[in-house]
């Protein structure tokens, strides 16, 4: 990867486990030409053909009126779009809902690795908020996929994944697209997916208002350690992400050219 895109760090804990470690303290000029070269692409599939100053309207629109935490949550959601897209992950989804003007219902990111299907979820906040951690923010995204993969949630997740992935533009394998049929048709049974038998990527991110803070990698993995031995997955990959401000990508989004 490109370390002038992405401040980041790679720790490997088990040989089944990735800690991805991301640093945003500015968007600068490469980070902005990779930015408006992957937004089309994030929002609309990778096969789509719109503009790139319609699709920031459309997104501009989205944020309209929307409250702080909602601004947060999808600011992050979309910067881990980016940073996947940029390590090799196959996005077989799309950053906004196919039938409003809002971020798509079920997991917050359907991808693909190798062949392999990954089901991402992000969870975000301000540092300023009591009990907002990096820790915390990676426990509730786990606790959310497995919410959403044991039925406890009133919406099959699956079905909006296969949704995503079958539209032309997000362009996904037949046998990843049969694979997420087979998955939401057993969950209309009540037949649930395991979380041992699944790739999972719990992402937190935590905003910060202005000033930078460094965190000791290395304390937050001795963290995460100790809590992912309570966690089932098949493979892991865990994200922790630092952010200057949310204005970082408003300046971007309301920023034409």
């Amino acid at each position: 990867m490109n370390e002038s895109i992405f401040d980041f760090e790679i720790k490997m804990l088990n040989k089944n486990i990735e800690l991805h470690y991301i640093s945003i303290k500015e968007i600068d000029e490469p980070f902005k030409k990779y930015l408006d070269k992957m937004f089309v692409k994030i929002c609309g599939g990778s096969s789509s053909k719109r503009n790139l100053n319609v699709m920031k309207e459309r997104v501009r629109k989205f944020y309209e009126n929307k409250d702080i935490k909602t601004r947060i949550g999808a600011t992050a959601e979309f910067i881990l779009h980016l940073y996947l897209n940029k390590i090799g992950y196959k996005q077989e989804c799309m950053f906004l809902n196919m039938e409003e003007n809002s971020i798509k219902k079920g997991f917050d990111g359907f991808y693909s690795f190798q062949n392999e299907p990954w089901i991402m979820e992000s969870k975000s906040g301000m540092e300023s908020t009591t009990n907002n951690s990096h820790k915390n923010k990676i426990k509730e995204a786990y606790n959310s996929l497995e919410k959403q993969v044991t039925g406890s949630s009133t919406n099959d997740p699956w079905q909006n994944a296969y949704n995503h992935a079958n539209t032309k533009s997000v362009n996904t394998d037949e046998s990843i697209l049969e694979l997420i049929e087979n998955l939401s048709d057993n969950y209309m049974i009540n037949k649930f997916a395991k979380l041992e038998d699944l790739n999972l990527i719990p992402c937190g991110t935590i905003f910060l208002q202005g000033t930078w803070k460094d965190y000791d990698t290395e304390d937050l993995k001795r963290v995460l350690e100790k809590m992912i031995k309570k966690f089932d997955y098949n493979n892991l990959l865990v994200i922790c992400m630092t952010k200057l401000s949310l204005d970082l990508f408003m300046d971007y989004l309301y920023k034409e050219g």
